[in-house]
């Protein structure tokens, strides 16, 4: 059966870290964010291996402590400008077993108050693999539009990120999918609010978002010449 992850005390956690974020309060609080937030995760993940594994028998739901699919709280503060040592969110992605070779899109949940959602596809890909996705779109248009156009999609879908502001180098301006070929990332998903992040419905409603985001997922692991 079913049953609630997270609590009004998981947001509650995390709106004191935005306004407490410092060691000392987080080494003061560390038990309340074990409870709140970094177990509970860590059994939602948990229960997301056997649903995923129907989607993609190639994608991992990983509930390791360090090292799988849960994001760390600690920031890496070295090349950025925001030295703020915690992350104010908990996100997990859920990643292709052959991540480590080659360039991979992933399924991705993030808790946050005011800003939770679930989704996938690659963010800021390098550029050999946006390269690919660029080429590959244009020479298979149909199963794009097939992935990312049906009613399912569109309805509870959005698309993540920047994308150019003129045609890439070497793409014919006209081309039916020229929008898309503009993109610089290809991630999509859809938000939900804290009612529902603390209800029984999270791990269903995780479940079907990731079916309606698998089409494109499945597109973008054929143009890095993954198995889906």
């Amino acid at each position: 059966m079913p049953h609630a992850y997270f609590t009004p005390a998981t947001f509650k956690f995390l709106r004191a870290l935005d306004r407490h974020n410092n060691r000392d309060w987080f080494a003061a609080h560390k038990a309340d964010y074990e409870r709140h937030v970094r177990e509970p995760f860590l059994q939602l993940i948990t229960d997301l291996q056997a649903p995923l594994a129907k989607i993609s028998p190639h994608y991992r739901a990983d509930p390791r402590k360090n090292g799988g699919s849960l994001y760390r709280i600690y920031r890496d503060t070295r090349y950025s400008n925001n030295k703020l040592p915690y992350k104010p969110w908990q996100g997990a992605r859920f990643f292709h077993e052959r991540r480590h070779e080659i360039p991979a899109p992933a399924f991705y949940l993030h808790i946050q108050p005011g800003d939770c959602f679930a989704g996938g596809g690659m963010w800021h890909p390098e550029p050999d693999a946006l390269k690919k996705i660029r080429a590959f779109l244009a020479d298979n248009p149909a199963a794009w539009k097939k992935a990312t156009q049906s009613p399912a999609f569109r309805e509870h879908m959005t698309f993540w990120g920047e994308s150019l502001k003129r045609p890439p180098h070497g793409y014919d301006p006209n081309h039916e999918l020229i929008e898309d070929l503009k993109r610089k990332d290809y991630a999509c998903g859809e938000g939900f609010d804290e009612a529902l992040a603390c209800s029984a419905e999270l791990l269903p409603w995780t479940v079907a978002c990731f079916k309606r985001v698998a089409p494109m997922v499945d597109y973008l692991c054929a143009t890095q010449e993954l198995e889906f």
